[in-house]
């Protein structure tokens, strides 16, 4: 049975709206929750962008049972893997062991902000590897003096230490990031359903492990309200991968998706409130071989009503894939 869980998208609310959304998400039956980790909305639309980490930590102390991960946290930019160890094992004594480390290469439009530019996507996926390895030894405990070519690291050691460490997963969209998601993760994370990803992974030491999807959507009574609000907050999702990783600000989304219509985001998102096409979306995830996939409910202030609905209509027609 496939796992379903719920997306708090930074970019779409801000910090209390987005506890508070997590908590409706536990009580509507969600298995798991993932959050993005943004300092940029994509869209001005969006309007938000507050700090995932602080989000997690008042998440871990507002619920009981829903496992947390970020989806993706780039360790290697704004954020130096060091400090993301620490976080990543405070975030885990927080929530008592329910927390996931998602970790991926990053987007320009979140890590430019620290001016240290943005190299090719060959010297972004180097770096990941060799923050993840720096993460690995610290959530073990050791004490870590770290010279490589891209980070250093002085007698690092976490003193708070979780028991065991958050698992720790790695976004792939191509042959070397799955070759290093297989060598050094534990679980896989993706935003297309393609079976070639997992193969790939699965080749380098991935076999058995979780690999978790991420599907957006958007209910609303009105489907041609959901369709509008589609259009609105996320046409810069079908500008595809290449371009979303480089651009600087959402007004370069916005001028990239300016051929983008309506109907585009009508056949590409589940808008509405029919619960066949919700689950016509999520199943190639199922199908490729996905074991989780995390919901996003488009639109910061329609949460709850897609949640009750979740709850009494979608929920139960999805674990039946």
């Amino acid at each position: 049975m496939v796992r379903i869980g719920y997306t708090m998208m930074t970019e779409q609310a801000g910090p209390r709206a987005l506890v508070e959304h997590l908590v409706g998400a536990e009580e509507a039956g969600f298995d798991f929750s993932v959050i993005s980790d943004h300092f940029f909305p994509w869209l001005d639309e969006q309007g938000h962008a507050p700090y995932a980490w602080s989000v997690l930590g008042a998440a871990a102390q507002a619920t009981e049972r829903i496992p947390l991960m970020t989806y993706v946290t780039c360790p290697t930019y704004r954020y130096h893997p060091a400090v993301v160890a620490q976080k990543a094992a405070t975030v885990q004594l927080l929530s008592q062991g329910r927390f996931r480390l998602g970790l991926g290469s990053g987007e320009n439009l979140n890590e430019h902000v620290v001016g240290a530019g943005w190299p090719a996507p060959r010297v972004r996926i180097d770096r990941l590897e060799e923050a993840t390895a720096v993460i690995r030894r610290l959530l073990a405990g050791e004490t870590v003096d770290h010279d490589g070519p891209h980070f250093h690291v002085d007698h690092a050691r976490l003193w708070d230490l979780p028991d065991p460490p958050p698992p720790i997963g790695i976004a792939v969209s191509g042959p070397r990031s799955c070759a290093v998601a297989g060598r050094l993760a534990d679980l896989v994370i993706a935003i297309e359903p393609k079976r070639e990803l997992l193969d790939a992974f699965d080749r380098h030491g991935g076999a058995g492990k979780p690999r978790v999807g991420q599907v957006p959507v958007c209910h609303d009574p009105d489907r041609d309200a959901a369709v509008a609000r589609a259009h609105e907050q996320f046409r810069w999702s079908q500008t595809g991968w290449p371009v979303n990783a480089e651009l600087r600000g959402p007004a370069g989304f916005a001028r990239a998706a300016e051929a983008v219509r309506p109907e585009d985001l009508a056949k590409a998102i589940p808008c509405g409130t029919d619960v066949e096409a919700f689950t016509a979306a999520v199943r190639p995830y199922v199908d490729a071989g996905f074991d989780e996939v995390a919901l996003v409910q488009i639109g910061g202030a329609h949460q709850q009503p897609f949640l009750d609905w979740a709850r009494t209509d979608l929920l139960p027609a999805l674990r039946e894939l």
